[in-house]
């Protein structure tokens, strides 16, 4: 049976980097689909009270329900480890041998 780790050519590489382009489409997503959510709240509230303010209220909802869901999800922290990190080699070799 396959491992789940592999693909059709070998085993699959981890992607490098910390994803800190990733978090940035993660945060542009939360904020813009709030905005759009919200917004078409607020609009369907403005049709059926006969006002024109409520869809601004909602756009400006759906910000800071976009910036609120971004920062709960830990999208604002920078993480500087990598998953190919290795501990420093301080010139000794360790052969187990104690």
């Amino acid at each position: 049976m396959a491992d789940s780790n592999e693909g059709p050519r070998g085993p699959r590489r981890e992607p490098e980097g910390d994803g800190g382009y990733n978090a940035g489409m993660a945060v542009f997503s939360y904020i813009i689909g709030g905005i759009i959510v919200w917004s078409l709240i607020g609009w369907g509230l403005d049709t059926l009270l006969k006002t024109h303010w409520i869809v601004l209220v909602g756009a400006l909802l759906g910000i800071a329900g976009g910036l609120y869901l971004a920062g709960k999800h830990g999208l604002f922290t920078q993480q500087r480890h990598s998953a190919t990190s290795q501990p420093p080699d301080n010139g000794v070799e360790d052969d187990g041998d104690h």
